[in-house]
C-alpha cells in the first residue's frame, strides 16, 4: 500500500494527487472524531500554526499552564505529552493522520488532562486534521517562504493556513481568540477573523529587550521576563505565549515563572554540553529566515556551520540562498547529506554552493561532517548543527529512512574528543 501510495504521489500532479486524496483524510477525520466521542469538546483547545516557532511556542504555553496548575496535552512536532507522560514523535510529520490526533485527545482526557496545545501545519489543514479539533484558540506567529512549490505560491500557503482561523470561527466554544504576529502582514489578516478576542503581539512590545547568547531579557506589563533561549525570536515566542496566557486568564508572575525555567526546547537552539569550552548547538532551521535568524542569535562567535536542506525534490529555490546565509556568517561552513528523499544528495549540496563566493567543504556523511565540524572549534566557538533538529530519520530515496539524531550524535563525537 506504502509503495502503490509514493508511486502515485510521485507520477501525479500534487494538486491533482491531493483532490483525489481528500475524502479520504476526511472521512478519517471524521471517522476517528465520531468514534473517540468528540473528545476536543471537553478541552480547551489551543492551536499554534505559522512557519517558524511553532514548536517553541507551543512548549512555551505549555510550560505556562502547566505551571498554573493545569493538566496539559501537547501533540508537536518534538513529541507527544499529557501531563508528565511523553513520547517522542516518530511520524516525520507534525500532525500525523488517520485520526491520530483524535485518539490523542480522547486519551488525554481520558488521563485527566483539561488544556491541549496542538501544533498544526498547512498540510494537516490540507489533509483536514484540523477539523473536530473545538478550538478555543489559534496562535499565528508568521508566515515565511516555504512550501512554495507545495502550495502553488505563497498566497496558496497562507490559505492553507488560513484554514485553520477559519475552523476557529466555526468552532460552538465561547469565547474563542486569535493570537497573531502583526509583524506579519499574514497575521494583520488573521486578526480580522470574527471571533470574541484578539491578542495581537508585536517585537516592540518586548520593552527594554537585552540578546546574548545565553538568553534573553525584556519588560512586559511592568514585569521582568528572563528566558534562557537566544534571539529575538526567542522574544517574539515569548510573546505569543505571554499573550495566550492573558487568554487562559494565568497572572503573570506565573508566566515569568514559567518562561524562565523552561531551561530546553528540543532542537530548537538545543546546547549539547559535554564540558568543552565552546558551543555546540542543535537547531530545526531549514528556511533562510530561520536561518539567519540562529546565526544572528550568536554575533559575538566564530562560527562553525553544518547544514544540509530539507526536503530533496522541493523548495528548490532556497538552497542557494541558505548557502548564501551560511556563506555571510560563517567562518567555516560544511554542507552535507540531510533529507534527500529520492534526489541525488549531491545535487542538492551543489546547488547549496552555488549560492556561495567561497568553497565550501562538502562531507556527505552527515556524522563526519559533524565530528569535522566540532574537531575544528576552538575555545570560545560556536558549531551550529542546523536542519533536522529532533527529527528521527534521515529520509531516502524510495521512502526508506534511517535512524537519526543530530543532538546524540553531536553528543557522541563530543564525547570522542574528550577521549
Amino acid at each position: 500500500m506504502n509503495s502503490l501510495k509514493h508511486a502515485a504521489e510521485s507520477l501525479l500532479p500534487r494538486s491533482l494527487y491531493r483532490a483525489i486524496l481528500a475524502p479520504y483524510h476526511f472521512v478519517w477525520t471524521l471517522g476517528m472524531a465520531l468514534a473517540c466521542g468528540f473528545p476536543a469538546k471537553k478541552l480547551t483547545v489551543i492551536g499554534v500554526t505559522g512557519t517558524k516557532g511553532k514548536s517553541s511556542v507551543t512548549e512555551m504555553i505549555a510550560a505556562v499552564l502547566t505551571e498554573a496548575g493545569h493538566t496539559v496535552a501537547v501533540s508537536s512536532t518534538i513529541h507527544f505529552t499529557i501531563g508528565t507522560e511523553s513520547r517522542p514523535n516518530k511520524f516525520k510529520m507534525t500532525l500525523p493522520g488517520r485520526g491520530f490526533i483524535q485518539k490523542f485527545l480522547a486519551e488525554a482526557v481520558s488521563k485527566g488532562a483539561t488544556h491541549a496545545v496542538i501544533e498544526i501545519t498547512s498540510e494537516a489543514a490540507l489533509q483536514y486534521r484540523h477539523l473536530f479539533l473545538s478550538l478555543d484558540a489559534v496562535v499565528f506567529t508568521n508566515l515565511e517562504k516555504e512550501h512554495l512549490e507545495s502550495h502553488g505560491g505563497i498566497e496558496n500557503y497562507f490559505q492553507a493556513k488560513l484554514r485553520i482561523g477559519k475552523a476557529l470561527v466555526r468552532s460552538r466554544k465561547r469565547p474563542r481568540a486569535i493570537i497573531a504576529n502583526i509583524d506579519s502582514p499574514y497575521g494583520k489578516r488573521f486578526q480580522s477573523l470574527p471571533v470574541e478576542v484578539r491578542l495581537p503581539f508585536a517585537l516592540a512590545d518586548a520593552q527594554n529587550l537585552v540578546l546574548t547568547d545565553a538568553g534573553i531579557t525584556f519588560m512586559y506589563g511592568g514585569m521582568e521576563f528572563a528566558l534562557p533561549h537566544p534571539g529575538a525570536f526567542s522574544a517574539r515566542n515569548a510573546l505569543a505565549a505571554i499573550r495566550t496566557a492573558e487568554f487562559a486568564g494565568v497572572p503573570l508572575p506565573t508566566v515569568a515563572t514559567a518562561l524562565k525555567h523552561l531551561t530546553l526546547i528540543p532542537g530548537r537552539a538545543e546546547r549539547i554540553e559535554a564540558g568543552q569550552d565552546f558551543l555546540a548547538i542543535v537547531d530545526y532551521a531549514h528556511t533562510p529566515d530561520s536561518l539567519e535568524a540562529l546565526y544572528q542569535a550568536y554575533p559575538d562567535r566564530r562560527k562553525i556551520c553544518v547544514l544540509g536542506n530539507t526536503g530533496g525534490g522541493r523548495d528548490t529555490w532556497k538552497r542557494p540562498e541558505m548557502g548564501r546565509i551560511a556563506d555571510s556568517y560563517c567562518a567555516e561552513v560544511i554542507l552535507t547529506d540531510e533529507d534527500p528523499y529520492d534526489e541525488n544528495p549531491q545535487t542538492i549540496v551543489d546547488a547549496m554552493a552555488s549560492g556561495m563566493k567561497r568553497a565550501p567543504k562538502l562531507i556527505m556523511d552527515r556524522r563526519e561532517a559533524i565530528s569535522a565540524a566540532l574537531q575544528l572549534a576552538q575555545p570560545g566557538d560556536a558549531v551550529l548543527v542546523t536542519g533536522k533538529g529532533t527529527d528521527p530519520y534521515i529520509m531516502r530515496a524510495g521512502g526508506t529512512k534511517e535512524p537519526w539524531s543530530d543532538a546524540r550524535v553531536v553528543a557522541e563525537e563530543l564525547q570522542k574528543l574528550a577521549g
